[in-house]
């Protein structure tokens, strides 16, 4: 008796696994690691905020054109003095400008422009006073004394009456336009009042506006 030996049918190709370590590890090697040229190495280093070795040349602080470091020559007796000079005109022209401290804000600002504006007596008040000085000496005349006084009396009221209505238009005008400052009116009042009896030259910081000009 014949057994039938059934055999596996096969066919015409055959399974292929792809060798997943026939590729040689060098290749791998190779592929994992790219050279790196110096311009892609310095341009990796500043990335990550490397700082260059001390003594060499960084693109914020080129050497090139560098001052170098030593001691400056010192200045003789006349240059010094011509320093000194120099700087105290400078000061003097920015206080001339600017101002000091108790100039600053804009309420003193707007004390300045009303008495700039206008005429005021107490600009004639230190003249007249002189004046007035000469005039009273004893050895003049009684008259001439007598219209020494009376000048004297009448600068006198006028540098109170104008004081007085310099006053009213600040603190008008302050209010209108700052009602919330913090600013002590008595104080912007004798700010006011000590500067209509400067010389209109001798203002310190210089006038803003012309006389007539509205404030």
């Amino acid at each position: 008796m014949h057994r039938d030996v059934h055999r596996a049918p096969t066919y015409g190709y055959a399974f292929r696994v792809p060798s997943l370590f026939r590729r040689k590890s060098t290749d791998l090697v190779d592929e994992a690691v790219t050279s790196v040229t110096p311009d892609e190495e310095s341009a990796s280093a500043r990335s990550r905020g490397y700082t260059p070795a001390k003594g060499r040349e960084t693109p914020k602080r080129p050497g090139a054109g560098r001052r170098p470091a030593g001691p400056s020559k010192p200045l003789t007796k006349e240059e010094a003095r011509e320093r000194r000079r120099q700087l105290r005109a400078e000061s003097a022209a920015e206080f001339r400008r600017e101002g000091g401290p108790r100039d600053r804000g804009p309420e003193r600002l707007l004390a300045r422009n009303v008495v700039d504006s206008r005429r005021t007596v107490g600009t004639w008040f230190f003249g007249g006073a002189l004046i007035v000085l000469i005039g009273s000496n004893a050895a003049m005349p009684p008259v001439v004394r007598l219209v020494s006084n009376i000048l004297w009396g009448a600068l006198a009221l006028g540098v109170v009456i104008d004081s007085i209505l310099i006053s009213r238009k600040i603190r008008k005008l302050v209010r209108e336009r700052f009602p919330n400052t913090g600013q002590r009116m008595g104080s912007l009042y004798l700010y006011a009042i000590m500067r209509s009896i400067t010389f209109r030259r001798m203002r310190a910081p210089a006038p803003r506006v012309n006389l007539g000009d509205p404030v």
